[in-house]
């Protein structure tokens, strides 16, 4: 108990320093008791740094968030997907927090991998290289080793140590707090905090076991093997486990530095549009696709081929989404508002005594404006989000997993539109649409080879199963931004409620001996 009271109190003195409060009233008026405690958690007696009081407080709160460590910064990135609970100026702001920690010893390094590798499979490494890049769950280091008597230049990623622990510690002192945040203030209720962290909680465990991130690029390579243009970092499985990743080392720029690509002859334009094509094909013909497409994730090499890295998060897709979503888009393309409505209905997606055409009309009224927008200003990513609010009237059931897959699309549209503010999204998205619509309905399909490797690497890790389903599920659960009753993890919340519930209750009983002791004695 002690520990939990320790921890919250960091957490709140923290949050009290960062100028949350003064953010967060512009939005929602907090009631005076917070207002009471934030004031006493804020107590300082060092000087105001000038510099920062140049800056806005919502650029403020980034800073602060950003020194805070790991927790708030994962915190910060999964709020800035709830713009309905901390308001659309400072999730933009969260957008842009950077995810990078000071790096830790090559030395700890060295022994993390020893422990998880063994001395042989270690003995094995060459040339391990300081840290190339570090950022709050993990960092990667330069090295080369010997695959099937080739010497290879690898990436290997090792995980924080103790940051599971650490983690864990922290997000359940802020559960704890947004707990006491919900009882006080009842109405908070409505916005959900608890499961907010919990759900926060529940994707970055998953985050920081290294070999969901493998099976996911594996996947996601076997998928892509024969897409020109676009290339996936061989995965090395003998130098990986839970807490070590160990893939090819690219060679290539960043995707944000253009005027590099430009001196190396690299067509701009092409790849702005190649980018969209990949990532609906990846949608579309595969329903495993990278949902996590931001620029620091995408590198581009001498010969032009996109090269993603960091595959945490992966969306996937069934046969009926990706068929729902080619035709949506598909229909759009062509205006046919009627056939969009016609698939809604034929695939259950909304109640089928809905009547075609006052659904077509609905989706008229989205389609129609943005075609009379310049190209520029088009998003699919945008079009979705509409589609999914005006569906909604007619009581659409939530797609999740579509929800993930418009959350990406925007990033995706963003990027290419940095490189080509010109990109035209639906010139670029008609023929990879067209394709698999087209390939879809051949009744002769053959089985993928990805079936194949993906019983490989179940004999080589017998629980991966359960890991993966338990990743989709998280990030099932984060692109609709909430747990489903019948789940595991709505159980595992209760019980974590149950658990605030007694401790709360401990501690009021601890405060009222501690006074009636203090009454007898004094």
């Amino acid at each position: 108990m002690l520990k939990k009271l320790f921890i919250l109190f960091k957490i709140a003195r923290k949050l009290a320093l960062s100028d949350a409060l003064k953010v967060v009233s512009k939005f929602h008026k907090p009631p005076l008791i917070i207002k009471i405690l934030v004031s006493i958690f804020s107590i300082s007696f060092s000087k105001n740094n000038y510099e920062s009081n140049k800056l806005t407080d919502e650029e403020k709160l980034c800073t602060s968030i950003q020194g805070m460590g790991t927790t708030f910064i994962k915190l910060g990135q999964f709020l800035s997907t709830r713009p309905d609970i901390i308001g659309e100026k400072l999730a933009t702001h969260f957008e842009e927090l950077q995810d990078r920690l000071p790096p830790f010893s090559t030395i700890k390094a060295k022994e993390i991998v020893k422990e998880n590798l063994g001395n042989k499979i270690f003995d094995s490494i060459i040339n391990f290289e300081e840290p190339v890049a570090a950022a709050s769950i993990a960092q990667v280091h330069k090295a080369r080793i010997k695959d099937e008597d080739v010497i290879k230049d690898v990436a290997i990623k090792i995980l924080r140590p103790n940051i599971k622990k650490t983690f864990n510690d922290e997000i359940d002192a802020l559960m704890l707090l947004a707990y006491f945040i919900e009882s006080l203030v009842s109405k908070t209720k409505r916005l959900k905090l608890v499961e907010v962290v919990f759900l926060l909680k529940e994707i970055t465990n998953h985050e920081m076991d290294l070999r969901f991130e493998a099976a996911a690029a594996n996947e996601f390579a076997e998928n892509t093997k024969n897409d020109v243009g676009f290339h996936v970092p061989k995965i090395y499985w003998n130098f990986t486990s839970e807490e070590i990743l160990t893939l090819d080392w690219i060679e290539g720029v960043s995707i944000r530095e253009k005027e590099i690509m430009e001196s190396k002859k690299i067509n701009i334009e092409n790849i702005a549009s190649d980018i969209i094509q990949h990532f609906l094909r990846h949608a579309v013909r595969d329903g495993f696709f990278h949902a996590d497409m931001h620029q620091g994730n995408i590198f581009i090499d001498d010969n032009g081929q996109i090269i993603p890295i960091d595959f945490g998060i992966m969306g996937r897709m069934d046969k009926l989404n990706r068929r729902y979503l080619a035709e949506i888009l598909y229909g759009f393309v062509q205006r046919d508002y009627k056939k969009v409505a016609e698939v809604h209905i034929v695939a259950g997606l909304v109640p089928g005594n809905i009547h075609v055409d006052e659904l077509a009309q609905a989706l008229r009224s989205i389609g129609e404006p943005i075609f009379g927008q310049s190209v520029k200003d088009i998003s699919g990513g945008k079009l979705l989000k509409q589609l999914f609010d005006v569906t909604e009237k007619f009581n659409m059931q939530t797609q999740p997993q579509l929800l993930l897959l418009q959350k990406t699309m925007v990033v995706v549209e963003g990027v290419a539109r940095k490189l080509n503010p010109n990109t035209n999204i639906w010139e670029t998205s008609k023929p990879v649409l067209e394709k698999w619509l087209k390939e879809s309905k051949d009744p002769i399909n053959s089985f993928n080879e990805t079936f194949k490797d993906s019983v490989e690497v179940i004999k080589k890790l017998p629980e991966l199963p359960k890991i993966m389903e338990k990743a989709n599920q998280a990030l099932t659960f984060m692109a609709s931004g909430k747990i489903p009753q019948e789940s595991n993890s709505f159980s595992a919340l209760n019980e974590k409620k149950i658990e605030m519930k007694m401790f709360r209750n401990q501690s009021i009983i601890g405060l009222l001996l501690l006074v009636f002791v203090g009454i007898i004695v004094f």
